[in-house]
């Protein structure tokens, strides 16, 4: 069973639940890793899910690191090359081969460009996990995933639920109202509620027939 990892925006908290995820399976005694397969900018995303893997060298859990802090294809452009998602694709097929799951975290939201004619969404198309869309719980986030869970159904991929994240300790209207407004209008289950730090998640609703396994 394995998931890709996509966001209503970049900076939701994507890494963070992508880490603890991992961390917390592997607690269970289940061999699981988390997977970023572009970073930009900095690894510290890449950093933080290899040492959830158990210590796993970075560049195995990022095979590809771009320096400037901007889309990848751009990154690309910049550092002259170009991303490659064939690779990727066959990259991550012989790293899931070590582990009963594996956490696959985007970069940026769910349409950043990756190569030409190539995005994020087509990439999470070919590896063909269920996705889980992290939410920021602040102003705007409604729209951000209704439109982002109606893009994901439209590649035809399961969205196997939200996560719903707390950016700040004190909750506004926006944030306190989003979680039942989201219920009713998005037709996916919201697997948990996290704030940004938290240490502990409950596996169950990710271990149930909610999500489909691969």
């Amino acid at each position: 069973m394995s998931w890709f990892i996509t966001g209503t925006d970049t900076g939701v908290g994507k890494t963070w639940f992508a880490r603890l995820l991992v961390t917390t399976l592997r607690e269970q005694g289940i061999a699981a890793a988390g997977y970023k397969p572009v970073a930009c900018g900095d690894r510290d995303d890449a950093l933080a899910l290899a040492e959830a893997s158990g210590g796993l060298a970075v560049d195995e859990v990022n095979p590809i690191y771009l320096k400037a802090a901007v889309a990848p294809k751009i990154a690309a452009m910049l550092d002259d090359s170009r991303i490659n998602p064939g690779a990727i694709l066959a990259d991550l097929k012989q790293f899931e081969k070590r582990f009963d799951h594996v956490v696959v975290e985007g970069a940026g939201g769910w349409r950043v460009p990756l190569a030409d004619d190539y995005d994020m969404a087509d990439l999470a198309t070919d590896i063909a996990h269920p996705v889980i869309v992290v939410v920021a719980n602040r102003l705007g986030a409604l729209n951000h995933t209704i439109l982002t869970v109606e893009d994901i159904r439209a590649s035809g991929l399961e969205v196997a639920g939200l996560v719903l994240n707390h950016l700040q300790d004190e909750l506004d209207t926006a944030a306190i109202t989003n979680k039942g407004v989201i219920e009713e209008l998005v037709d996916a289950p919201i697997l948990a509620e996290i704030i940004h730090g938290q240490d502990f998640l409950d596996l169950k609703p990710f271990l149930t027939s909610a999500v489909s396994p691969q």
